[in-house]
């Protein structure tokens, strides 16, 4: 029962620090003001994160969808798991909240370089290294050249992805998931021809034609 209780104080002030920080900003949001929303004590909340930082980190976590390890994908087909990687999406649940934070946090990071390298290590790196990871099987089984530069490979997978995030969310109606266009675009591009390179293309667009992973 003790557990229990701890898990929901730990929810609350997840919850509570999530509407405070997209509300207030990060350093206009104080530890108590966290306490006091939450209905948690502050000697509770720092039996739970060493500082407002460890909090945040948590929160930006949570929001995307990085509160758990990251799910190793490996179809056997290396194309089809670029796709299914550059499809995922945070919890829509959050999609508002996380839209709010997101300004404050890039200028928090600014100023604390030490949360912005965590924050990089914890949230940005962990969609990285999946893909890294697909890139390497893809040149250890021969579906791709073994010179290719993993650098400049993340660089042409997720730029995309970024540039669609920052002009295009706004935009109405909602354009395609362009995660399938970049697998298919890059596996086009770099792919060594194997007489599974056109099952890897066809895969591919039954994913882009199936509903929107979440």
């Amino acid at each position: 029962m003790a557990r229990q209780r701890s898990l929901e104080a730990h929810d609350k002030v997840l919850r509570a620090a999530l509407g405070l920080f997209g509300e207030r900003g990060i350093d206009a949001t104080s530890m108590d003001a966290i306490s006091q929303a939450s209905g948690v004590s502050k000697a509770t909340i720092y039996n739970h994160w060493a500082d407002k930082e460890a909090l945040l980190l948590e929160v930006m976590l949570l929001v995307n969808g990085l509160d758990r390890e990251p799910e190793d994908v490996d179809s056997g087909d290396v194309c089809r798991d670029l796709t299914t990687i550059l499809s995922r999406r945070p919890p829509d649940e959050f999609d508002a909240a996380r839209n709010r934070m997101m300004p404050s946090t890039i200028a928090y990071s600014a100023v604390h370089p030490a949360f912005g390298k965590a924050w990089r290590h914890r949230v940005m790196e962990p969609p990285r290294q999946c893909l890294k990871k697909v890139l390497r099987r893809g040149i250890e089984r021969g579906q791709f050249p073994p010179d290719l530069d993993l650098e400049a490979a993340m660089a042409l997978l997720l730029g995309p992805m970024l540039y669609s995030h920052i002009f295009q969310k706004e935009r109405q109606p909602v354009g395609p998931d362009i995660g399938p266009m970049v697998a298919e675009a890059f596996w086009r591009a770099f792919a060594m021809h194997t007489p599974n390179s056109n099952k890897a293309k066809l895969a591919v667009r039954n994913l882009a034609a199936s509903p929107r992973r979440r």
